[in-house]
């Protein structure tokens, strides 16, 4: 028998970078690097990602067959140098801070990437959106489909069209820099006093608060938009290509005012520009994916690139699209990259064969490609924090678990692998009751510490998805934005009616209002008892119990903090916050029993709160 070939992906150096590791073409481990360091979308050479792939798959660098880098370096470096020299002199600040680190570190990557392994063999790079691209179809569960990506940048594409066929993709068109939707978008995040790169969901959830005032003027002054989805963006409105910030006083005369700063109050204009902003892109979007099926005349596509963690454009993708089947990359921003690049290197280098499962299902094993932890293991961490815990075998602990739901107390679930990509999927989630009109508000301000009017998605058994939500498939990654169903919509009043921005928020709007937005739309994750067999059993037995089918999920963090990594993570988010229980693995934790939390400084003034 052969010996098995082995394949690294990394991204690293933007934001969120993170290591895959494949071996013979299936995915073994994915993770990304600000789960280990705690440092939010941490950009560093992933260095404890890889650790951890090596170690998930039972291999040394020196047993890798090829490592493959998401993106090209030197034309990235070039299209940097190409937009500073064309913007002189106003470039120069910008181009004396991002210079010497390029030539520092990012130009002589093969040297970094070899010193850091300890790794002599081959090393292989990818255009961005390539990866972008592979990460969308290869997991895909397609034999054949459309490739649409979307993001702010890569060396020079900002979004693309391809097909995937077999084990084959082929990129057919690109958008170009500086005509970027990531970057159109995440000018109104900056505007809108949120943290670029992070916060554009931010962005999206305000979006229904507000009103689309704004529509026609960024049609009009900002964008020219085409019948195909391509577009030109009205450069003196913008200042990404010269300075050091996302928009121009242009832009600030054009909408009358300066940036909102970061952490002053939330305003009806805030709501308008997130609106209008948001209808901009799913417009964007569809015009793209209707020119992808134009191309292709493929009945399937599949998205990836940041601009496809836009969940509520997938849904109207899904829904107004000429799709028949829709498939979006968990990992979809740059972390996914690190996937995209391995995938290529095994079906495109090696000549590796792709399998795809007749039933239907991805090969992303759920996204649950992240580290776990035995039993033993954790109650020996357990143990050396001082933490009072009960041991349960499994069918207890879900049963307890689900009467603390039931009881509507908020419950810490860290159980199996950590999740690849963005969303808690259940296995590092904070978990509560969807009947409760109350639950979103204490989640938000007492456990999340974070702005009220954030929604929450929903979990719901994968067999009951259509009970709850106007949709009429699985939606395993939260991806998708659909309607709450009308039967289970709760009328509102004259009064409720006429309410405007924030004033919506406490106002239920169906059986479920902890997850239910305002334009009664929801987030929505399903899940089944093949790839998350002890989630599902939880959601069961707590529909067993209350006759819902669905829970609030949310991840296992706090603002300003990556999701949890270890049980020593979630042990100490579960004390810094007002959640009741936890449970980790087999144990079971109640708030009222564990040693007085005492830290010698206030954590939340160290997190970089965004």
């Amino acid at each position: 028998m052969a010996a098995a070939r082995h394949i690294l992906g990394i991204s690293a150096f933007y934001h969120d970078s993170a290591a895959c590791l494949l071996r013979d073409g299936e995915i073994v481990a994915a993770a990304q690097e600000e789960r280990f360091t705690r440092k939010k979308a941490d950009a560093s050479f992933p260095e404890r990602a890889i650790e951890y792939c090596l170690a998930e798959g039972g291999i040394q660098a020196s047993d890798l067959s090829c490592v493959g880098f998401y993106d090209k370096p030197l034309l990235k470096f070039e299209r940097i140098l190409e937009t500073y020299f064309g913007v002189v002199p106003a470039g120069l600040r910008s181009f004396l801070m991002a210079g010497p680190l390029w030539i520092k570190d990012k130009l002589y990557m093969d040297r970094q990437l070899r010193r850091a392994l300890g790794y002599d063999g081959d090393v292989l790079y990818a255009e961005h959106h390539e990866s972008h691209a592979a990460s969308a179809f290869f997991p895909s569960p397609f034999e054949e489909a459309a490739i649409l990506t979307m993001d702010g940048v890569g060396e020079w594409a900002t979004a693309s069209i391809g097909r995937g066929e077999g084990s084959q993709i082929e990129i057919i068109k690109e958008l170009r820099w500086p005509d970027s939707l990531g970057l159109l978008y995440s000018a109104f995040t900056y505007y809108t006093g949120v943290k670029v790169n992070s916060g554009e969901y931010k962005v999206m959830g305000l979006a229904p608060y507000g009103e689309p005032k704004y529509v026609d003027t960024i049609l009009e002054k900002l964008i020219d938009l085409r019948p195909d989805g391509s577009f030109r963006l009205e450069q003196k409105y913008f200042n990404y290509l010269s300075g050091l910030t996302m928009t121009s006083r242009a832009f600030d005369e054009l909408f009358g005012a300066p940036p909102r700063k970061p952490e002053s109050p939330v305003t009806q204009r805030e709501m308008d520009l997130a609106r209008s902003v948001q209808d901009v892109c799913e417009e964007i979007m569809l015009r793209m994916a209707r020119t992808a099926h134009e191309i292709t005349d493929s009945e399937n596509l599949c998205l990836a690139g940041g601009v496809a963690l836009n969940c509520v454009g997938n849904g109207r993708i899904l829904r107004e699209g000429p799709f028949k089947n829709v498939w979006v990359q968990p990992a979809a921003g740059d972390a996914g990259g690190a996937l995209g690049v391995a995938s290529l290197i095994w079906h495109r280098h090696l000549e590796g064969a792709r399998h795809v499962n007749g039933s239907g299902r991805d090969s992303m094993k759920g996204a649950y490609l992240g580290p776990s932890f035995e039993p033993d293991d954790i109650q020996e961490r357990l143990d050396a924090l001082g933490a009072v815990y009960t041991r349960l075998d499994r069918d207890e602990l879900i049963d307890r678990a689900a009467d603390v739901l039931a009881s509507e107390k908020v419950l810490g679930w860290f159980n199996g692998r950590m999740e690849f990509g963005p969303r808690a999927l259940g296995g590092r989630s904070i978990l509560g009751d969807p009947r409760s009109p109350k639950m979103q508000k204490i989640m938000n301000l007492k456990i999340k510490f974070r702005e009220s009017f954030r929604p929450f998605a929903p979990t719901v058994l994968a067999e009951r998805v259509s009970d709850y939500f106007e949709i009429d498939r699985e939606s395993p990654y939260m991806l998708l934005v659909a309607p709450v169903r009308e039967d289970r919509r709760i009328a509102l009043s004259d009064e409720q009616k006429g309410l405007f921005g924030i004033d919506k928020l406490n106002v239920p709007r169906s059986d479920i209002p902890a997850v239910t937005h305002v334009n009664y739309s929801a987030r929505i994750q399903s899940v089944n008892a093949v790839d998350n067999p002890d989630y599902h059993a939880l959601i069961k037995a707590f529909e067993t119990k209350t006759g819902c089918g669905v829970v609030v999920n949310t991840s296992f963090n706090v603002r300003g903090e990556p999701i949890v990594c270890t049980p020593e993570d979630a042990y100490t988010c579960f004390m810094r916050t007002n959640m009741d229980y936890l449970a980790v693995g087999p144990f079971l934790l109640d708030k009222e029993d564990q040693p007085e939390w005492v830290e010698e400084t206030d954590w939340r003034d160290e997190i970089a709160l965004d």
